[in-house]
């Protein structure tokens, strides 16, 4: 069975016609389009994103409908395979990501995708580490609800874990479930803190049960070995009473360090942070002040 890019849809709904149903279980074959929907290409510049229509971001392909899935009961995806496009995007997208009020300046970043890696158009070649953005089921509240915030029934999660040999249990809140998924990334750090990662097309194989009685608060992943990072690595840190101006204050730290070790422009430090660090609660029960800190892999740094 196969779904292709003509199924996509843009937000949460409910009462969306089904693109596929299966009885119970099933694997299915998906196109994802990229998180623009095709709105960029080979040749578009930071220009290009103050044309970029936003209620055409993060599209989804599906619903896929269930047949015997009810609310209290979970459905365990499996991704089987995952590959992207040749060719990806990142972007610092004015007034998104962690530090907007830093970098108020569009920029764009072009990757090429092979069997070497990600060749970033700045220099840095990193591992494809391709994973899944989007994943989830609809909302039982009725209307259409927007894709960008993740909820209790998955959604935007980018769990950058969420890739080949991983898998999540969903929680059910519709008769039929109705899976989608999109915004595939061919790299990206956890926190993907510049609000991009490296954005690309896909074709993923996914391995679907519904498993009955199962009621779960939120979902449930299990990883692959192949989504760990090892070596070493760069770790800026933040230190304070708020989680966020502390992830703030690590990020902040990393940029101005990469900056210092490589020479990269600010910005480039900003991008490449959002694609390969990943950020970590390391302390939060030592009361009034939590630690968050920021692992970028050595090897990026040249």
């Amino acid at each position: 069975m196969h779904l292709g890019t003509d199924t996509v849809h843009y937000a949460w709904d409910n009462e969306l016609a089904p693109a596929l149903e299966l009885d119970g279980s099933g694997t299915v074959e998906l196109d994802l389009l990229d998180s623009a929907a095709g709105q960029f290409g080979p040749t578009s510049t930071a220009d290009s994103l103050g044309a970029l229509d936003f209620a055409r971001v993060n599209p989804v392909t599906g619903p896929i409908l269930v047949r015997g899935a009810e609310p209290g009961d979970a459905l365990l995806v499996r991704v089987r395979e995952l590959s992207t496009g040749p060719w990806g995007w990142s972007a610092n997208i004015p007034g998104f990501g962690l530090l907007a009020e830093d970098f108020p300046d569009a920029a764009f970043v072009h990757s090429r995708i092979d069997e070497k890696g990600v060749e970033l158009d700045f220099g840095p070649l990193l591992p494809a580490l391709p994973m899944i953005g989007t994943l989830g089921l609809a909302l039982p509240e009725p209307g259409r609800h927007p894709l960008l915030p993740p909820s209790r029934f998955g959604g935007n999660m980018d769990i950058r874990q969420l890739g080949r040999g991983s898998s999540v249990l969903l929680p059910v809140g519709v008769p039929g479930a109705l899976l989608s998924l999109g915004d595939a990334h061919a790299a990206m750090g956890d926190g993907e803190i510049c609000g991009t990662g490296v954005e690309t097309s896909a074709r993923t194989v996914l391995e679907i049960e519904l498993v009955k009685h199962r009621p779960i608060p939120s979902p449930i992943l299990e990883t692959a070995p192949a989504a760990r990072r090892s070596g070493p690595a760069l770790v800026t840190t933040g230190i304070g009473p708020d989680l966020r101006a502390a992830a703030r204050d690590a990020a902040r730290a990393l940029v101005d360090e990469t900056v210092r070790r490589t020479g990269l422009s600010p910005v480039h430090a900003y991008v490449l942070a959002s694609l390969t660090a990943d950020l970590i609660v390391s302390e939060i029960v030592d009361l009034p002040n939590y630690v968050v800190s920021l692992h970028l892999p050595s090897d990026v740094l040249g």
